[in-house]
């Protein structure tokens, strides 16, 4: 199957950069290039990639602002070169799937593609510490109201979620289909009223430390 990408950032030698990476991957199509945010959110509404590759700093609309505006409709993974908690929370609290530096290098840069498009979540390695403490310790924004109408199996599969495994592991752990975790995942999203699963992984962290209850 192949991963459909739309690429958005203002630096027209990033997206070359970007576009040049990604189209020699034979998995990956380079569906469409945008160069502000309102582009990216009007191009993914007609094109309907898999993956949108967004930068944060865009004119006319940021990257954290097309991205909330995407959700449901596609998984965007933020590539910026700003390593700001501003950025990171902001984006993650939007939808993001996933969050990479732009000194990634372009094997990993690949393969967080694909990780996002398997419908699991990715942060970079520099700020995973971080966002771990930072919401580990804080009050949740909004807290879920909707816990305690998730089915038992959603709750292993939410534990499973809070301890960074993929949908793959995921299936392995609890002894059931891929597709069956998948369905689970967006059900639970859906219940707790979540947009992403690193969102999701968050809220299981908090839960497991006393925070979120």
């Amino acid at each position: 199957m192949t991963i459909r990408v739309l690429v958005a950032d203002d630096h027209a030698a990033v997206r070359a950069g970007i576009v040049l990476i990604l189209e020699g991957q034979e998995d990956i199509e380079v569906v469409g290039q945008a160069s502000d945010g309102e582009q990216a959110v009007a191009m993914a509404l007609g094109l309907r990639p898999d993956v949108v590759l967004m930068d944060i700093r865009m004119p006319k609309l940021d990257g954290i602002s097309a991205t909330r505006e995407l959700s449901g409709i596609a998984d965007v993974l933020i590539l910026t070169t700003f390593d700001i908690d501003e950025y990171i929370f902001g984006a993650l609290r939007a939808g993001a799937a996933g969050f990479l530096l732009k000194n990634t290098d372009a094997d990993a840069l690949v393969e967080a593609v694909r990780v996002v498009a398997r419908g699991d979540g990715l942060i970079s390695p520099s700020v995973t510490r971080r966002l771990i403490s930072a919401f580990g310790t804080a009050v949740p924004e909004r807290r879920p109201q909707e816990v305690g109408g998730l089915t038992p199996r959603e709750r292993e599969v939410l534990a499973c979620i809070g301890r960074g495994m993929s949908n793959a592991e995921i299936s392995v752990e609890l002894d059931m289909a891929e597709a069956t975790t998948k369905t689970h995942v967006s059900r639970l999203l859906n219940k707790l009223g979540l947009r992403s699963r690193v969102q999701a992984a968050i809220l299981a962290q908090e839960l497991s430390s006393g925070t979120g209850t």
